[in-house]
């Protein structure tokens, strides 16, 4: 699904991510593919909630982690009939775009993870595609630019947007991580060409990460952080046997203080459901929203 924050600011007046350490993988980045990101402060999530849960939804994400709401509308954001409750929702850590179809979801929207906001949509998606990602979702128009769904290696599922007049956002506080689930056999085929995509690089690549990480604690896993002009990404390497809520949660956010924002959570009917833990030199939770989004939140350790 793509992103429409700008869609919403424009029309509707608001319409305003073996050996511990190991040494990373280097991946070439061909010369001719384009730099096509424009900041992490144009990437979003994408929650989709029922039309019920949506207010409390938004309301409750505010108050978790700060920030303001674009005015709500209700919108075709899909190239065949639909119709969807959406908003912006604004935070220092980290913008989402909420959709809350009114209609039955046409397929495959629903399915993608976030949007990116792309220099150039042509050119992304020949990139895209020269990068191995297949084009679930053909490019198609909408007021005021163009859009496309595409899937890495590993299923890994995105929207790419482009408008005809880049919106302005603030910089963020703190860049979200996009964590992504996938299996051994399809991990160096992601990794590689999403850097060469996005003009990235990989931080760290660790064969033997903690595995409490992802509610294993007896075991280790491969976790691959990667960094780019479209914002961070962490790649957890998984044979797949993953206790609840591990997998569910598509976005690590970015905290001064996880208590304090925790503190807050709760009081804005936020359940944790996984306690603080603390391993890489962060102290991490994940926790369930009104209207079903996990989400995983982290801070320095102390």
């Amino acid at each position: 699904m793509r992103n429409f924050r700008s869609l919403i600011v424009t029309t509707l007046v608001a319409v305003g991510l073996a050996a511990s350490s190991a040494a990373p993988v280097a991946y070439a980045k061909p010369a001719a593919s384009p730099q096509l990101s424009v900041g992490p402060q144009y990437d979003t999530t994408h929650v989709y909630v029922a039309p019920d849960d949506f207010d409390k939804f938004t309301d409750s994400f505010v108050a978790t982690f700060g920030g303001h709401k674009s005015q709500q509308g209700v919108f075709q954001v899909t190239p065949t009939p639909s119709q969807t409750m959406s908003q912006l929702v604004f935070t220092p850590v980290g913008t989402i775009s909420v959709f809350g179809f009114k209609t039955p979801v046409p397929y495959p929207f629903g399915n993608e993870r976030t949007g990116y906001l792309v220099t150039d949509m042509d050119a992304a998606v020949k990139s895209a595609k020269a990068h191995g990602a297949d084009v679930t979702v053909a490019t198609f128009p909408d007021p005021i630019g163009r859009d496309a769904i595409v899937s890495w290696p590993g299923g890994v599922n995105m929207q790419l947007y482009w408008h005809t007049q880049v919106p302005k956002y603030d910089p963020l506080q703190t860049v979200p991580e996009n964590r992504v689930y996938v299996s051994p056999e399809r991990a160096d085929a992601l990794i590689r060409n999403f850097v060469a995509f996005s003009h990235g690089k990989i931080v760290s690549d660790d064969r033997k990460a903690p595995g409490v990480e992802i509610g294993r604690p007896n075991d280790t896993y491969r976790r691959v952080r990667i960094e780019s002009g479209f914002g961070r990404m962490t790649v957890l390497v998984t044979d797949g046997h993953l206790p609840y809520p591990y997998g569910h949660e598509m976005t690590g956010y970015e905290v001064a203080d996880l208590g304090d924002t925790l503190q807050k959570a709760k009081a804005a009917g936020v359940t944790v459901l996984v306690a603080p833990f603390t391993s890489d030199k962060r102290e991490a939770a994940v926790v369930q929203f009104p209207g079903g989004y996990i989400a995983e939140i982290h801070a320095a350790a102390q």
